[in-house]
């Protein structure tokens, strides 16, 4: 399977913890236009890992994750190169965000959610050896089925011109993304 999307436009592959959101968005991109910009949060994350002690507890350093990782996806989207964007599913404001973007430059944004069970996705979480707390999860949890709810309500983020529900099996038939210009 294939997705495809408009060149220059945003996707946000959102998701439980463990759902498979990172693995997805590292298969192949076919692009027609401008360049494509993957932001994944926990690519700044291991990049401040890398460069810090092993023993400082990632707590203490998280907000300066938080901060470069959300400056990162400024900078994407202001470029004009197709973006797709990791999304835990509990910021509902960088959706809001990505809206603005996509109609202030004429643009869409889609998301891409990965519909997956708190069981499996807590079963990613082992197979990748990274866990979120209890607490976290829940609130992940919460927030995920928010999201559901609107959108099986037809009640879609400003901006937002498709939606793609993928459970588990259906994520892993996907072999590459396209964007490509419209003709």
């Amino acid at each position: 399977m294939v997705l495809r999307w408009p060149a220059g436009h945003h996707v946000v592959v959102s998701g439980l913890p463990g759902s498979g959101k990172s693995t997805l968005m590292r298969r192949p991109v076919v692009v027609a236009g401008p360049p494509v910009a993957r932001i994944d949060s926990q690519e700044t994350r291991d990049l401040w890992a890398a460069r810090l002690p092993a023993w400082l507890p990632y707590a203490c350093y998280r907000p300066a994750v938080r901060l470069a990782h959300y400056a990162r996806l400024w900078r994407a989207l202001r470029s004009g190169a197709s973006v797709m964007v990791h999304d835990c599913g509990r910021t509902a404001w960088v959706r809001r965000w990505l809206g603005r973007e996509a109609r202030r430059s004429g643009r869409a944004f889609h998301l891409l959610v990965l519909d997956v069970p708190p069981p499996a996705a807590l079963s990613g979480q082992s197979a990748r050896g990274r866990w979120v707390s209890r607490r976290a999860f829940a609130g992940h949890r919460r927030a995920v089925a928010r999201l559901l709810a609107e959108i099986e309500a037809g009640r879609l983020p400003p901006g937002c011109a498709s939606v793609a529900l993928l459970d588990r099996t259906a994520a892993g038939a996907v072999r590459h993304f396209g964007f490509t210009r419209p003709g």
